[in-house]
C-alpha cells in the first residue's frame, strides 16, 4: 500500500512538472504577442517624433528600429515552435484497460518524465529568443528614448522667413497707365 502512495505521488508530481511546463510556454507566447504589439506602435511614433531633426540624429535612429526589427523577428520565431508533448495520450487509454493500477501508474510517471526531457530543448530555445528579443527591445527603447530627449533640448534653428510684401493696388495701377 505504501507503494502505491508513492507512485500515486510521482505521477501527480510529474504530471504537475509538465502542466507548468505548458503553461510557462504558453504565457511566454502570450507576453512575446503583447511586446510585439506595443513595440509596432512605438515605431511610428518614434519616427513621426524625428521629423526635422539633425541629420545625425536620423542616421542614429536606424540602429533602435533595426534593434526593433531584429527583436520582433525572433519574438515571431516563438510562434513557429512545435507544440509542447503533454504526456499521457488519450489513444493510449484503451492499451491500459487491462493493466493493473501499478502499472498504469508507472507508464504515467514514464511518460512525463519522457515528455518534460522532449519539451526542454523546445523551452530552452523559446526562452534564448525571448530573452535575446527582450534585451533588444529593451536597448532599442533606450535609444530611441535618448533621442526623443536629446531632439527635444537641441532642436534644430529654423532661419526666419523672409516675406515680401507687394501692395498689389499700387502694382496694379502703375500697370495700367
Amino acid at each position: 500500500m505504501e507503494d502505491m502512495k508513492s507512485l500515486e505521488f510521482l505521477a501527480s508530481n510529474s504530471k504537475e512538472i509538465i502542466e507548468k511546463q505548458v503553461d510557462s510556454y504558453r504565457q511566454q507566447h502570450s507576453y512575446a504577442g503583447t511586446i510585439i504589439g506595443v513595440t509596432v506602435l512605438f515605431i511610428p511614433f518614434f519616427l513621426n517624433s524625428l521629423d526635422g531633426t539633425f541629420q545625425i540624429t536620423q542616421y542614429i535612429s536606424i540602429v533602435p528600429i533595426v534593434l526593433f526589427i531584429v527583436a520582433m523577428l525572433l519574438l515571431l520565431s516563438i510562434f513557429r515552435t512545435k507544440p509542447l508533448d503533454q504526456a499521457f495520450s488519450v489513444s493510449k487509454y484503451r492499451d491500459f484497460l487491462n493493466k493493473t493500477y501499478k502499472d498504469i501508474l508507472l507508464n504515467e510517471i514514464e511518460a512525463n518524465v519522457r515528455s518534460y526531457n522532449k519539451n526542454i530543448s523546445v523551452t530552452e530555445k523559446g526562452n534564448k529568443r525571448y530573452t535575446l528579443g527582450v534585451s533588444l527591445i529593451t536597448i532599442a527603447l533606450l535609444i530611441s528614448i535618448v533621442l526623443l530627449l536629446s531632439n527635444q533640448f537641441f532642436k534644430l534653428e529654423k532661419a526666419p522667413t523672409k516675406v515680401q510684401v507687394v501692395n498689389t493696388i499700387e502694382t496694379l495701377g502703375q500697370n495700367h497707365k
